[in-house]
């Protein structure tokens, strides 16, 4: 199969069986948007620090977060890919904690000069609707100031929440880029449950 495709900019373009394609957006902020009150009902939330020696519980925590919104580029590389990243003193990640469980995931990637990527952000559905998600931006966004960083960005896409855009221009980044993403769909290759993500059927 090619890997080259002509993307039609004012029509269809029909995507090859096996392939899944997204929207991306990306979004960024150069300076600290004023500080916002955490919602009521986040005091027991907790965020744990996790580095190389927690790589299986950061994969599965990733997975089943992902799951749902099909994260997968840390499923499709091995183990030791993670273990790396974690193990760097670049990059920042916790898991959320409530109730003694782990309910999510936040990363912050710093590798790049001068600014800093919302790497991952994901919280178990239990805990959504109930102020979770402005709790974690709110540690997100202090512990990226925290570094001498002018530009902090993330990207979504449209296999992620539907509401993700608008809750990141709340919380102060702005769109700057939209972007055609197409890979390979990770459930075919076994690194995902067929199941998942079934709002996207496969197609093979």
């Amino acid at each position: 199969m090619s890997e080259t495709l002509s993307i039609s900019l004012n029509g269809v373009t029909d995507l090859p069986p096996g392939k899944v394609a997204a929207i991306v957006t990306s979004l960024e902020m150069t300076a600290a948007p004023p500080a916002r009150q955490d919602p009521p009902g986040t005091e027991e939330l907790t965020l744990e620090p996790i580095g190389a020696a927690d790589t299986a519980r950061y994969l599965a925590m990733y997975r089943v977060l992902g799951e749902r919104w099909m994260w997968f580029s840390r499923l499709v590389k091995p183990a030791a890919h993670s273990e790396a990243i974690l193990g760097d003193a670049a990059v920042l990640c916790f898991v959320v904690r409530l109730d003694g469980r782990d309910v999510g995931l936040l990363e912050l990637d710093f590798r790049e000069a001068g600014e800093g990527e919302l790497a991952f952000f994901g919280l178990e559905e239990s805990v959504l609707g109930k102020g979770a998600g402005r709790w974690l931006m709110n540690r997100a966004l202090e512990l990226a100031w925290a570094w001498p960083i002018g530009r902090f960005w993330v990207h979504t896409c449209t296999l992620d929440h539907q509401g993700a855009p608008e809750f990141y221009q709340r919380s102060g980044f702005k769109a700057f880029k939209r972007s055609v993403e197409v890979v390979d769909d990770p459930r075919l290759a076994g690194h995902m449950p067929r199941a998942a993500v079934p709002h996207h059927p496969v197609i093979e």
